[in-house]
């Protein structure tokens, strides 16, 4: 193995670590547990931004209502909120589960991956890309997610 191999087969597997957490925290259920994950994933002033599926972009678009439809969580009360809201809604209620793609890479201080929303017979209930901006301590900055599919 080259020496540029080892780096970039290094930089995979952090990028793959990161993401492996990341993915957990939606699944996680012990609100103690998931508040420890996202002090240990985003830095105090981090951002979650998502930008919703195409259905509630177009309805926000629509004459009358005219905004978009972003959501965007800023420090660690409000990602708190986000994740909480997202595993009642999705794991607790509909019973999905979130796994990641094995695509995550790294570029400097960005790490992007696809992730999947599990349905209960393993079928792919929706596609998610996140690309998440690193601090120099390696927490997450701004995570830009996409739901894609």
């Amino acid at each position: 193995m080259t020496e540029t191999q080892a780096f970039v087969d290094t930089a995979s597997s952090r990028a793959g670590e990161l993401a492996d957490r990341y993915v957990a925290l939606w699944n996680e259920a012990d609100p103690s547990r998931r508040r420890r994950m996202i002090a240990g994933l985003w830095t105090e002033d981090g951002t979650h931004i998502l930008q919703p599926p195409e259905e509630i972009r177009e309805v926000a678009a629509r004459p009358g209502i005219g905004m978009t439809a972003v959501l965007e969580a800023r420090g660690y009360v409000e990602i708190e909120a986000r994740a909480a809201t997202a595993y009642e809604e999705w794991v607790g209620s509909q019973e999905l589960s979130f796994r990641r793609r094995a695509d995550a890479e790294r570029l400097h201080d960005v790490v992007k991956f696809h992730w999947e929303a599990i349905a209960k017979d393993g079928e792919a209930f929706a596609v998610g890309l996140s690309f998440l901006v690193l601090a120099e301590d390696g927490r997450v900055r701004r995570d830009y997610t996409f739901v894609v599919g």
